[in-house]
């Protein structure tokens, strides 16, 4: 059920519940913080309240918490622009990483992609198939091989190439594990060998249906690696997605795309107008 039905739902009873309003409000994933806000908001209203001011304020307040526009993305003029993307595990990673891919390319930018998810021999597949189906350069190494020095090959390879980006997909791992998260540290110290800059960012894939637990994920991968984007998957208009909120609102990681399909043109360019009139 998407949040605007649940708030009509919410003033259909007969007698109005402050306590049902902050459930609705907490259980559409806007986090604890911004539903206190918007609570303090209505309440200073001092009138009889309708779905309608709900509907507005909460528009109003999420506005002034996503930015306008997106932070700007640095492309060189003599070297890639590094990309790392992780996530848990089925997320829609891979996919992502290679829809991104697509997403540059498609704009005339020069891409080479790592397949550095070397636990997974499946993982590297499908990006080889993902690399051999839009045309785009793939480096990768033998399953169980070094992650690390995957980057750092696909580095050269992407300088060769004269790629503007180069693109990491990482394994999926669960930021309750400690080595595997250490393992990304690795991955950084291994590509500023090749150039200080690099990552030059670190995006987070999230899945919209998965509430809270996106946030909790944001939380503890910007603990190791100081995440600089989203990409959220799965935000199909289904009135989920309220993780983007609560995770620039807390931590101030803004949502750089959505994936909302299966196919590569499926994936834009995150817009929060647009978003917000589509969860509203």
């Amino acid at each position: 059920m998407s949040f605007f039905k649940k708030v009509i739902n919410v003033f259909k009873r007969e007698q109005f519940d402050w306590d049902e309003l902050e459930h609705t409000l907490i259980s559409s994933d806007l986090g604890v913080k911004l539903t206190m806000q918007i609570l303090d908001q209505l309440q200073e209203k001092g009138r009889k309240l309708k779905a309608d001011d709900v509907i507005e304020t909460c528009r109003r307040e999420i506005l002034d918490i996503l930015p306008e526009e997106q932070p700007s993305l640095e492309i060189f003029e003599d070297k890639p622009t590094v990309i790392l993307v992780v996530g848990v595990n089925g997320v829609g990673k891979t996919t992502s990483t290679a829809k991104l891919a697509h997403y540059f390319q498609s704009r005339e930018l020069g891409v080479t992609l790592a397949a550095a998810d070397t636990f997974r021999a499946a993982a590297i597949e499908q990006l080889e198939v993902w690399s051999d189906r839009l045309s785009i350069p793939l480096v990768k190494g033998q399953y169980k091989a070094d992650p690390s020095s995957v980057c750092f090959n696909a580095y050269d390879a992407a300088v060769k190439n004269g790629s503007k980006f180069l693109i990491c997909d990482t394994a999926g791992r669960l930021h309750t594990r400690h080595n595997l998260m250490e393992e990304l540290k690795k991955v950084e110290r291994v590509l500023a060998k090749k150039d200080p800059d690099a990552p030059s960012e670190r995006w987070l894939v999230v899945d919209a249906t998965t509430g809270s637990n996106a946030l909790n994920q944001a939380q503890e991968f910007n603990k190791i690696m100081d995440l600089t984007g989203l990409i959220v998957t799965k935000l199909d208009g289904s009135g989920k997605g309220g993780c983007v909120i609560s995770i620039q609102h807390e931590l101030g990681i803004p949502t750089r795309f959505i994936g909302t399909g299966e196919t590569a043109e499926d994936f834009h360019s995150f817009k929060a107008a647009q978003f917000v009139d589509e969860i509203l």
